[in-house]
């Protein structure tokens, strides 16, 4: 394995706040130390995970990231129904106020903060908006949840995840209702990554949707927790774990690499590009 191979921390477990840390502890790094920390949990709904984030992943998280030295915490989302009342249905933002992390509702963003991106060879015709907390972000970790999309995505991991930082029609034109309208959503998921990147990701698999997704499903007991820095290493090594655990025709069949969402990653330059340029570290014996 080269030393530029993209790596990702595998822990078996089924106790999140230890997923969380021994995954960090595996990864070896520390992007948050000094800076101000924005986190992208997965908050599309509050259905239960992996519908969303769950509340114990997020709480190890902050707590583990304030360990790590964070100069500030902030969380930042846009959900499917409005942001604010996911958040209070879930019940998370008495428990963010109490570890200090602040909380940009990106419902509330202004149109300026709103950013268009154009691409060339774009498959967005006229191009795609990023809330700017997103691309302003000093150290951006994201959080995932392990589950497949029944509304055209087939899997959404990493990639897709951060489909949560365009706006809705609650800011004029309906981005959602362009991308799921589209023969190229997939590709277009990939799309919405190049402008920012994470510096770390995080991956809770220790329930999965095996089919249906992305709020509710056929669940499967995945017991495992991943980190990375690669957005594709995650979403192929996720895939991975979903065809172990047996899933739909969608993720059964294809090879992992020529799913449209990671090949189009691959094309944007935005991780590994095979198999071979991916290190899967263990964190134990039983990992």
């Amino acid at each position: 394995m080269s030393s530029t191979a993209s790596r990702v921390a595998l822990v078996k477990t089924d106790d999140r706040k230890n997923g969380v840390k021994t995954s960090l502890k595996t990864f070896d790094i520390n992007p948050v130390k000094g800076k101000d920390v924005l986190i992208k949990p997965n908050f599309n709904t509050a259905d239960l995970t992996p519908g969303s984030t769950h509340n114990d992943t997020l709480v190890a998280l902050v707590e583990t990231m304030w360990e790590m030295g964070a100069r500030s915490i902030s969380l930042g989302e846009r959900s499917y129904p409005l942001t604010h009342e996911v958040m209070e249905k879930k019940g998370i933002l008495p428990v963010l106020d109490k570890l200090n992390v602040k909380v940009i509702d990106f419902d509330n963003l202004e149109d300026e903060d709103w950013v268009l991106f154009k691409p060339k060879k774009s498959h967005w015709p006229n191009g795609f908006k990023i809330a700017r907390p997103i691309l302003d972000a000093e150290c951006l970790i994201s959080t995932c949840c392990l589950k497949t999309h029944q509304f055209g995505g087939i899997f959404t991991l990493s990639l897709k995840l951060h489909v949560g930082v365009i706006p809705t029609s609650r800011h004029g034109y309906d981005y959602m209702r362009e991308l799921h309208s589209s023969l190229h959503q997939r590709k277009m998921i990939a799309e919405i990554n190049e402008p920012f990147k994470p510096a770390l990701v995080i991956l809770d698999g220790i329930n999965a949707f095996v089919d249906g997704g992305p709020m509710t499903g056929k669940r499967a007991k995945g017991e495992v927790f991943l980190a990375s820095q690669d957005r594709v290493a995650m979403d192929a090594v996720g895939v991975a774990i979903l065809k172990f655990l047996g899933s739909n025709e969608s993720i059964m069949k294809p090879k992992i690499f020529d799913q449209e969402q990671i090949a189009r990653a691959v094309e944007l330059g935005l991780g590994a590009s095979s198999p071979s340029e991916i290190e899967v570290i263990p964190a134990d014996e039983k990992s």
